[in-house]
């Protein structure tokens, strides 16, 4: 590729009622810097799985396949120099398991060693490291009973359907509930307007809950988050809504709750990250510092990418906080990756990208 070469062009720029040029130029050469990251690589295909850190497999393995119908397609230990770099861990000895549901993939992470402390109980849902998945079902109703039935923890008051009032998500119904560890999780339910085609399809094989739309993050700003998804992953939009009123109230269990929600998607399809930005109230608490990989608010959304050292080099150029010491290799072990790094975003949420 020939570099770009502004004297190649024949105008000033600066002057008096001239076309802002200028600009132009920078965005070009933008434009040119994020094409040469995609053409190498640098970018993210999809995400590979969500995950967060358990107290008790057991139990969590017992909720999840017959509260939820997740299905476990993997069930291991492993420990080591390797997982110990990655995760941040020393002494870190882990019992992974694998769940899925639909096409998308739960990671649950049980340390056996070096046990991590519990979510606060005064937690809420515009805290900086409140995330969520969204399961998305066919019917709210029926879903909403096998939750009652089961006595789930409720986060919300009930399920709520989204107003007119909010054109973006009108129609939409959903309900936050709590697992035993206090990880929030969401079912959705999409009108037939709303929503990816795959849902209404798998809808209508009479399957009650479908699959794992989207990860939801509490992000302290929107366009300070694109930096990490969008210009170092590659995510792009994939639509934005202002979401407010009573029924989102009651959704969050936050008064005053007003949100800009912003919905980004990779390349393939999948899982969909979500930025849930509160405009009010903003009295989130912020990310903790000293946050570790086996406590149990440690939530981990894993991509996968053709190669991770790009990847690497550049999120380590932007300064981003990383929680592994680099990328780390796993040739000869017993992982479904070669290699990983495991980093944090601008506001504390962890992401792990792995290259198999």
């Amino acid at each position: 590729m020939k570099r770009f070469n502004p004297q190649h062009f024949n105008f000033k720029i600066g002057e008096e009622n001239e076309f802002p040029f200028g600009w132009l130029i920078i965005g070009i050469l933008a434009f040119i810097a994020l094409f040469s990251t995609f053409a190498h690589g640098q970018t993210v295909s999809r995400v590979e799985s969500v995950g967060f850190t358990v107290s008790n497999m057991d139990k969590a393995i017992d909720f999840y396949t017959r509260v939820l119908p997740f299905e476990k397609i993997s069930d291991t230990e492993t420990f080591g120099t390797e997982f110990e770099h990655l995760s941040g861990v020393f002494g870190a000895r882990v019992r992974i398991v694998r769940l899925r549901l639909g096409n998308e993939t739960l990671e649950l992470t049980e340390y056996l060693t070096a046990g991590g402390r519990p979510i606060p109980l005064d937690s809420r849902s515009n805290d900086k490291w409140f995330q969520h998945i969204a399961i998305i079902v066919s019917d709210m109703d029926k879903a909403f009973e096998i939750l009652r039935k089961n006595k789930v923890r409720f986060a919300s008051t009930a399920p709520q359907t989204l107003p007119k009032t909010i054109p973006n998500a009108a129609g939409i119904s959903a309900f936050y509930f709590k697992d035993f560890d206090n990880h929030v999780l969401e079912i959705l339910h999409f009108p037939t307007d709303k929503g990816a085609k795959k849902w209404h399809d798998l809808a209508n094989t009479g399957q009650l809950f479908l699959g794992i739309d989207h990860t939801a993050i509490v992000v302290g700003d929107s366009e300070q988050s694109m930096k990490f998804y969008r210009d170092s992953l590659g995510l792009e939009v994939a639509g934005t809504s202002d979401n407010f009123g009573n029924e989102q109230e009651h959704l969050n269990n936050v008064f005053g709750a007003k949100l800009h929600i912003t919905n980004l998607g990779t390349k393939e399809d999948g899982i969909h990250v979500e930025f849930l930005e509160y405009l009010a109230p903003r009295d989130g608490k912020p990310f903790p510092k000293d946050t570790k990989s086996n406590d149990l608010w440690h939530w981990q959304t894993t991509f996968a990418a053709n190669k991770v050292n790009p990847i690497s080099e550049a999120l380590t150029k932007s300064n981003f906080d990383f929680i592994s010491s680099g990328v780390i290799d796993f040739n000869g072990n017993n992982f479904e990756f070669r290699k990983a790094l495991l980093v944090r975003d601008i506001d504390g949420h962890a992401v792990r990208i792995i290259e198999k």
